[in-house]
């Protein structure tokens, strides 16, 4: 009987060990206790940022903290044992924690992979070779929670960087956040911001990666050449076409208008504008040195009751006879053959793909350049198993963040203002980030992140800053659709008034702008006097 129950002892006890087992990640980084001695700091002399163990701001757990704005910084921890990405799920995932926000940095790891040669942790820097980056970017027109694969091409052998093409944009606050990318067996890749699903890919997919990591099976014949005869124009002029002979390209655009006639009560001998009997010399003027005083000019009141003043001259109108340049007609091209483009051959770089071929993960690194200091990284995991970078995120985040969260809805309502973003903004400020990372809204870019980013910084604004962007959309759709600029609207006449004139442009397109700047300090460095015509 005991002999029977030795085997069955031993599978239980078998079971639990592998449920134990099931239920550790393959790597957690708590920053419970000092980094020192188990990171090292790179001793490249351009990182030159100093690394804290330090407390998150209102808790007393600990992290990796960024201590020092405007600086560069570079730290690595090698792994026991590589982590292979081949086989199975894999879960990689980290909290960092923005404190004074991110401006201008990057927030993100670097999986590195195993070095032939072996890993010099103190040469880390940013030509380290790796196999994914994956956190947050922000600068400028870019937001993003990047996720970029390095993967060796099996033709050639060199390592080509795959980007996710539609990452999720940054949280906008300092609250603690969660980055968690979840890697599939069946090449599907899902990217999770505080446990919630933002993007979902997959690695074969070339609408998902720039570039795709299957090459494409055929490529345009570099050695192709366009032949000397071949005719990419779709029209041509007329040949046959001649000039009429009434055609007068010389006819002016406007002539005198010869049947206008001066208006009744028009004052030909009263000026436009007048000195302004109101005006008095100042008492610290002195002719020698600031010249003549001359009283300021006004608009001649006179003229505002009659329907004008000064010398009356003929108007000019359109000329009928008007027909400018003439060009002849243009007509289908009998040669034309459409535009050129070079044969495609097949691609010597293709090549098929089941499955990306992830190299190892032998260690892992912050190699960073950022603005802002504050930035705190937490609880760095590599798991097998979704539960159990889930479990790990509601014992150490979620706790962290329930009271970061209260305590900013406190300061706010203490503050009575509603500088927060609700979930409903967070959502149309993501979609709007996503607008501005449309291709054909490039040249635009830069200025719709702009104001976006007004908008994160005052919430109360949200539906002006959407109806702006709205604005701007409608806008260039109308450009693009059909072209062109408006016609400008005939202005009348009016008194010519002079006014100062602009910086003229040098040689090379200087707007004048430096030099503008330059005289505005000039201006408010000391006072001077003011000319005889300044008002």
């Amino acid at each position: 009987m005991g002999g029977r129950g030795l085997p069955l002892l031993l599978l239980l006890i078998s079971a639990l060990f592998a449920q134990i087992r099931a239920s550790d990640p393959l790597f957690h980084e708590t920053f419970d206790e000092s980094f020192e001695g188990s990171w090292v700091v790179s001793g490249k002399e351009e990182y030159t940022g100093v690394w804290k163990h330090a407390k998150s701001d209102g808790h007393e757990d600990y992290g990796l903290l960024v201590s020092e704005p405007a600086k560069k910084y570079a730290i690595v921890k090698e792994l026991d044992n590589p982590v292979t990405l081949k086989d199975g799920t894999v879960v990689l995932q980290f909290e960092v924690r923005l404190q004074n926000g991110l401006e201008c940095g990057g927030a993100y790891l670097k999986y590195i992979r195993v070095q032939d040669t072996g890993l010099d942790t103190k040469e880390f820097d940013n030509g380290t070779p790796y196999t994914i980056m994956f956190g947050p970017d922000k600068c400028g027109s870019t937001n993003k929670v990047h996720f970029i694969l390095k993967h060796k091409n099996p033709k050639t052998g060199e390592y080509v960087e795959h980007h996710l093409k539609s990452p999720p944009s940054v949280p906008y606050d300092k609250l603690s956040h969660v980055y968690t990318a979840i890697l599939k067996p069946d090449n599907e890749l899902r990217i999770l911001i505080d446990g919630e699903e933002k993007s979902k890919a997959n690695f074969l997919s070339s609408d998902d990666f720039e570039p795709a990591l299957i090459p494409s099976k055929t490529i345009p014949d570099p050695d192709d050449k366009k032949p000397e005869d071949w005719d990419e124009r779709a029209k041509i002029p007329d040949p046959d076409a001649t000039k009429p002979d009434d055609w007068d390209e010389d006819a002016p655009m406007e002539i005198v208008d010869e049947e206008a006639t001066k208006p009744e009560g028009w004052l030909d001998d009263e000026p436009d504008e007048i000195d302004d009997p109101e005006a008095a010399k100042p008492e610290d003027w002195d002719d020698e040195e600031d010249g003549e005083w001359e009283a300021p000019k006004i608009d001649n009141p006179k003229c505002e009751e009659a329907p004008g003043c000064g010398e009356w001259k003929k108007p000019m109108k359109q000329n009928p006879a008007y027909k400018g340049k003439w060009h002849a007609p243009m007509i289908d091209n009998p040669s034309y053959k459409g535009i050129w483009k070079p044969q495609e051959i097949p691609n010597p770089e293709y090549f098929e793909l089941d499955k990306p071929d992830f190299d190892p993960i032998a260690a892992i690194g912050v190699e960073i350049w950022t603005m802002q200091d504050g930035i705190l990284f937490d609880n760095i995991v590599i798991a097998d198993d979704e539960k159990v970078a889930n479990s790990i995120l509601e014992k150490t985040w979620k706790p962290k963040f329930d009271v970061e969260k209260e305590k900013q809805k406190a300061e706010q309502a203490a503050a009575g203002s509603s500088d927060g973003l609700s979930e409903f903004q967070k959502k149309v400020f993501d979609v709007l980030y996503k607008i501005a990372d449309i291709p054909f809204l490039e040249p635009y870019k830069t200025k719709i992140i702009d104001v976006i980013e007004k908008g994160e910084k005052q919430p109360n604004i949200t539906i002006s800053i959407v109806a702006s962007i709205v604005v701007v959309l409608v806008s260039i759709l109308f450009r693009t659709l059909f072209g062109g600029k408006k016609a400008v609207a005939p202005v009348k006449p009016a008194a010519e008034v002079k006014k100062p004139s602009a910086p003229e442009a040098d040689a090379a397109g200087s707007s004048g702008v430096t030099e503008e700047k330059e005289d505005e300090k000039d201006d408010m460095a000391a006072p001077r006097r003011r000319s005889r015509r300044e008002t």
